[in-house]
C-alpha cells in the first residue's frame, strides 16, 4: 500500500503503536523489554536488551523489513556502567554497517534498564 501509514504491533497499557510504516520508512516505537503480559522483563541489562533487540526484530519483521535495514536508533540506559554490556548484545544484531545511533542515560519511564527505538529504510515496490 503505498502512500498509506501501515500499523503494527501494539503495546500494552500504552496509547502508542509498536511500529508505523510511512511509505519507504518504518519508525519503531521505543521498545522496553515487555513480556507478552505487558509486564517487564527481571534480569540484567543482558537479558533485557535481549528482550527489547527481539520485539524490535519481531515488529520490523511484521512492516516487511530486517534488523539490516535499520538506519538509525536512539537507546537509553539506566546505568552507564552497564553500555559495554548493552553493546555486546546490540552489536550482535547487526552482521554489518552498523545503524546511527545516540545512547544516552537516562531515568526512564518504567522500571527498565533499556529502552531503545528505531528508523527502518526499505523502500516499498509497486505493483
Amino acid at each position: 500500500m503505498i502512500g498509506k501509514k501501515q500499523v503494527y504491533g501494539e503495546i500494552p497499557g500504552v496509547p502508542l503503536s509498536g511500529a508505523v510504516r510511512a511509505g519507504d520508512f518504518v519508525f519503531v516505537s521505543g521498545q522496553v523489554p515487555f513480556d507478552e503480559d505487558g509486564k517487564i522483563v527481571t534480569g540484567d541489562i543482558t537479558t533485557q536488551t535481549v528482550v527489547v533487540m527481539e520485539r524490535i526484530k519481531t515488529l520490523l519483521q511484521h512492516a516487511g523489513c530486517q534488523m539490516e535495514d535499520i538506519v538509525k536508533c536512539n537507546c537509553w540506559l539506566q546505568d552507564t556502567s552497564e553500555f559495554n554490556d548493552f553493546n555486546i548484545v546490540y552489536t550482535s544484531y547487526f552482521s554489518a554497517n552498523f545503524p546511527a545511533r545516540a545512547t544516552v542515560r537516562a531515568d526512564l519511564m518504567v522500571d527498565a534498564k533499556v529502552e531503545v527505538d528505531a528508523i527502518a529504510w526499505k523502500p516499498l515496490v509497486s505493483s
